[in-house]
């Protein structure tokens, strides 16, 4: 697949994420799938504690249940850049919400996105956890 069809499926994958629908969801992960964010980080240990999410259905869950519950409502992302070489795409986003806690939640990100046969094959997540670990952290 070339770049700008890659590119194009990680936006739908964000579109399809925004349903909350699970079978949506998992439409755009290969069944063993991997999703890895930083270890210890604030919405890891909100959840199960785990920062290494292994298999589609495991990924679901996360985007269905999980990080609904940890972030709550006023849910936004803002693509800064999106850019695309063979099988990788990289985003760059910046993502705000309310957190549980009430807190507002502001924080940049970049995904590094891993396509196989046009489905996301794995996810590897960079943010500044500092800077989260201070949103989630109760007034």
């Amino acid at each position: 697949m070339d770049a700008q069809t890659n590119k194009d499926v990680i936006i739908r994958a964000w579109r399809e994420f925004a349903t909350q629908d699970p079978d949506r969801i998992a439409a755009v992960f290969t069944p063993d799938a991997e999703w890895l964010a930083p270890p210890d980080n604030p919405t890891a240990r909100a959840i199960d504690g785990t920062n290494h999410l292994v298999g589609r259905d495991r990924i679901v869950r996360f985007l269905t249940k999980e990080f609904p519950s940890v972030f709550v409502s006023d849910r936004s992302v803002e693509f800064t850049a999106i850019i695309a070489e063979g099988a990788m795409v990289v985003v760059e986003e910046r993502m705000r919400a309310t957190l549980l806690n009430g807190n507002h939640y502001d924080n940049d990100y970049c995904f590094v996105f891993e396509l196989r046969d046009g489905r996301i094959h794995r996810v590897r997540e960079y943010m500044d956890t500092r800077r989260a670990g201070e949103m989630f952290a109760a007034d």
